[in-house]
């Protein structure tokens, strides 16, 4: 005879049904009941009542993208934030207090994977759910009690696996106190537990369930986490070998292993195949448009005449496409989700409140970026570094001599000619002109406009199509004594929608997080095969091992993964010499990621996996000259030290600590290198 076991049930949230999305993620109803396992999970409702609380924290500090009370780490050497007194400072120098944010992460992520493996071991199937309803129940709690461990190990490498079959909630803590496992456990059972989770879960979602996850976000996931493991943080870090257990057993691989690389490679190649043979997921795409009449959704303009690219349709070249439009409107809110294929896993608009203090919504986020003269806080803004980094749009770098070049050329009526490739209105400096479309999709430079278009008083319809100018003196210029301006003095325009305001009876477009896109899957392909020696070949069975792939070197093959992102962007393919050399390509690689997932949280863990980040994030924070009013605004755009916003790395910023109270209970776990015990 089954013996029952009861438990309580806390922050269960109610009113969860398969078919509602926002009801799992409206976290406002609350009770707590205590009943038998054998009840609960032979009741629909009671069963989905808490599979909706381990996805209720899959948000707060767990969100991947948002403002920096709760993602502090969305900013790395590309994003600032200016809010708040010291809280930049202090991220920059690694004093991940309270007031820095994130910090609740360790606790939530182990809220959900307890949740979670105690449903996986007492779902059975019954009279309330329908045996395919119990199969993908069972394959949403594997594949988030998965990506519960997958966001800890990235952000505070190797941690402890709980039993599978789940801790007993009947011994005390201290009796549950279990040391680290090693980087390579963790991702052995992230993986296999993934791998099962795809043949559980469903293959496409509804728009209202499309923040569940499906059988490709469990093979992306698994990708993702072989490429961590493969990269030089985890791969042979001899500079890691003090990370270790109470009783010195070394969690880091010593060790490098290049079959890590074909494992990833194999891993995204899955992801691609799947996608290909089931047309779920692709990159986005928007038809080129020929003329429109509206200034926030403008006539498409063709990149620079290209012998191939300019004449093929996408994904060979972008004659059929708006790339500025393809890549603005994944973020901004205008496609829906479920419409998107591009999407491979999101949290949906996130936030909500749920019992957090704040409303960490997209639609927050965004009002970090909007301007004063929107009602934003307008304390976003982006590095002179990442603004530099986006290609002219035939493909060129940036010139930095650009700044004594076109020092006091502006645009006007009369040179309107001279700057085809871009909607740039009157009085903005010349370096902000001729770019690639991702730098208008994602920049708002001193001089851009916002549109602002659901703006519906009477008092505030004249601020339509408005350019936003950040000089001295102006309305959303430097304010002496506040932090509500833009600190670097140029913006961030990516996620907002041309509709965005907050103010005369205005309101900002609800927006999805783009957690996993299939751009990323692209360039992981082709980062995981560049760093295979060249003429080695290694055989890596598929996922489900119904075939064995031949895994070497393949620049056809890297192309695949590179060409598509660069075509969708309107900017041209690397030359072959490019692809023949592994260095650089790497460095375009790093520079193409930069470009691409700007304001996704990739470049933060990015910087770290390749440890190149004491390079990168170690550097002194540029930006233009704020103190500069319009009349001397030749002054503006040359370089300046922001003084306000210095950094620093050092090694112990490659992973979180773990805080005082969590070592306190857990006395066999150890503190990451470089941070203190609570002793």
């Amino acid at each position: 005879m089954k013996k029952n076991k009861y438990i309580i049930l806390g922050a269960v949230v109610l009113g969860l049904g398969l078919s509602s999305c926002s009801d799992y993620l409206n976290v406002d109803r609350y009770f707590r009941d205590q009943q038998s396992t054998e009840r609960i999970f032979s009741n629909k409702d009671y069963t989905l009542q808490w599979l909706s609380f381990c996805y209720s924290r899959l948000q707060g500090d767990n969100l991947e993208v948002g403002h920096s009370d709760v993602c502090p780490f969305n900013f790395s050497d590309d994003q600032v934030f200016n809010e708040r007194g010291d809280r930049f400072a202090k991220f920059k120098r690694g004093e991940y207090l309270n007031s820095i944010g994130g910090q609740n992460a360790w606790k939530w992520s182990y809220d959900g994977i307890y949740q979670a493996s105690i449903l996986l071991n007492e779902l059975h199937e019954n009279d309330d759910l329908t045996p395919e309803e119990v199969t993908d129940v069972r394959g949403q709690a594997r594949f988030l009690r998965a990506y519960f461990y997958w966001m800890l190990l990235r952000k505070f490498g190797p941690i402890l696996l709980l039993p599978p079959e789940g801790a007993d909630y009947t011994k005390s803590y201290d009796e549950l106190a279990y040391p680290r496992n090693t980087y390579d456990e963790c991702v052995e059972f992230i993986t296999s537990e993934l791998e099962i989770a795809a043949t559980e879960l469903f293959e496409k979602r509804d728009n209202l369930n499309i923040a569940r996850p499906t059988k490709g976000a469990a093979l992306a996931v698994r990708a993702k986490v072989f490429l961590y493991a493969a990269s030089p943080l985890a791969n042979g870090n001899t500079e890691m070998a003090d990370f270790v257990n109470m009783d010195g057993k070394q969690l880091i691989p010593q060790e490098y292993d290049e079959e890590k690389w074909a494992k990833a490679a194999a891993a995204a190649k899955d992801m691609i195949e799947y996608s290909e043979a089931s047309g779920l997921y692709k990159l986005y795409t928007f038809e080129k448009r020929p003329v429109s009449t509206d200034e926030a959704y403008p006539t498409t303009i063709e990149p620079p005449i290209h012998d191939i690219y300019s004449h093929e349709n996408f994904p060979n070249g972008w004659a059929n496409i708006d790339p500025f439009e393809s890549y603005r409107s994944i973020f901004n809110g205008d496609v829906y989700a479920a419409e998107n294929p591009e999407l491979i896993f999101t949290r949906g608009t996130n936030g909500d409140n749920n019992d957090l203090t704040t409303d960490n919504t997209m639609a927050d986020f965004v009002k970090h970026q909007l301007p004063a003269t929107f009602g934003g806080y307008n304390v976003h803004g982006i590095t002179l570094k990442q603004s530099e980094a986006y290609a002219m749009a035939n493909g060129d770098p940036f010139d930095k001599d650009s700044y004594t070049k076109w020092k006091g050329k502006f645009t006007n009526n009369e040179n309107k000619n001279e700057h085809p490739y871009d909607h740039v209105k009157n009085g903005v400096w010349w370096g902000y002109t001729n770019r690639e479309p991702r730098f208008y999709a994602s920049v708002a430079f001193n001089g851009a406009l916002w549109n602002a278009l659901s703006i519906k008083e009477e008092g505030g319809k004249d601020s339509r199509n408005k350019q936003i100018w950040y000089y001295r003196g102006a309305t959303d210029g430097r304010i002496n004594g506040s932090d509500n301006w833009c600190i670097t003095g140029i913006g961030v325009m990516k996620y907002v929608n041309p509709n965005d305001c907050a103010k005369w009876g205005g309101s900002i477009y609800k927006k999805v997080e783009p957690t996993l896109r299939y751009a990323d899957i692209l360039l992981m392909y082709a980062e995981a095969l560049n760093n295979i020696t060249e003429g080695k070949h290694y055989s890596i069975s598929s996922w489900d091992g119904t075939e064995t792939y031949d895994i070497f070197r393949d620049k056809e093959e890297m192309r695949r993964g590179v060409k598509p992102v660069r075509m969708r962007a309107g900017v041209p393919d690397y030359d072959e010499d490019i692809y023949e050399d592994p260095q650089k390509f790497f460095e375009k690689l790093v520079h193409e990621r930069q470009i691409e997932f700007f304001a996704e949280t990739q470049r933060y863990y990015d910087l770290r996996r390749w440890k190149i980040v004491e390079e990168h994030e170690g550097e002194q924070i540029y930006g233009c000259n704020t103190l500069m009013n319009e009349n001397y605004k030749d002054m503006y755009y040359l370089p300046v030290r922001v003084a306000e916003l210095q950094t620093s790395f050092s090694r112990k910023q490659y992973f979180w600590p773990i805080s005082f109270d969590e070592l306190k209970r857990n006395k066999n776990l150890s503190q990451a290198p470089g941070w203190e015990y609570y002793n």
